[in-house]
């Protein structure tokens, strides 16, 4: 099940806390005027451990919590409880892990909310990160499938087993929309606002381009955090989604 989100722009962005320390990253979520949403990533919780969610909610805001699980689906299923448990909304798993692992820990999670009293979370597949480029997809891993191929793949295989959602790039945002039609979430890294450098991402689109193609929501990362006014990128952001271009 898709979280819920009002109309407000700003509830479909979700700012990455990459690279912070925590008491950076909790000052900079502070400070943000009309921040709804954050992404919590493997950095940031390897040094701050599960505390962080709890104090970023405490400020009132939603977390996505980013680790994207793979493994056995006990392994799987156990943390997904535990990452329900502490108020994630949004978690990630693997698609690749396979249909009996996704669907382990989708019960868990499910159970997790449940036992602790926590909204119920949406687990979102991650299909195929954005860093990679088809030619070396294929050469390194030895797959056969295009980018084009192998991503709806992995999205029907997560939307079988239960997974309310998937992570994808923006470009694949409007075929998956089509073969999923909401509430089934799709949530996009891979933004660059106007203006802003591409980075180490390879495919890439801007907010209202990814809206409109069926994005449910927008991860955007530095070109907010690293802004000379976060609040003011902030809310260029929300401006260009109001604006639709």
């Amino acid at each position: 099940m898709a979280p819920s989100l009002s109309a407000d722009p700003a509830d479909r962005i979700i700012v990455a806390l990459d690279g912070m320390a925590p008491d950076q990253a909790l000052r900079f979520a502070a400070q943000v005027q009309g921040l709804c949403w954050v992404k919590v990533g493997l950095e940031l919780f390897v040094q701050a451990g599960p505390p962080v969610v709890a104090q970023l909610r405490e400020q009132g805001l939603r977390v996505f919590l980013d680790l994207k699980f793979h493994d056995i689906p006990a392994t799987m299923a156990g943390a997904c409880r535990r990452a329900a448990a502490l108020g994630a909304e949004l978690i990630t798993v693997h698609a690749c892990a396979g249909s009996e692992a996704l669907q382990a820990a989708q019960a868990a999670a499910v159970d997790g909310a449940q036992s602790s009293g926590q909204p119920a979370p949406t687990l979102l597949a991650v299909t195929v990160l954005t860093s990679w480029e088809e030619q070396r997809l294929q050469r390194e891993l030895a797959i056969a499938q295009g980018i084009a191929e192998r991503v709806p793949a992995l999205a029907q295989l997560s939307a079988t087993a239960g997974i309310g959602g998937c992570v994808c790039s923006p470009l694949e945002a409007a075929a998956l929309r089509a073969l999923h039609p909401e509430p089934f979430a799709l949530v996009t890294p891979g933004i660059r606002p106007k203006g802003t450098a591409v980075g180490d991402q390879a495919r890439v689109m801007g907010p209202a381009e990814a809206l409109a193609a069926g994005a449910s929501q927008l991860v955007i990362g530095r070109p907010i955090t690293k802004a000379d006014d976060p609040s003011a990128a902030f809310a260029q952001c929300c401006r260009e989604l109001r604006s639709g271009s």
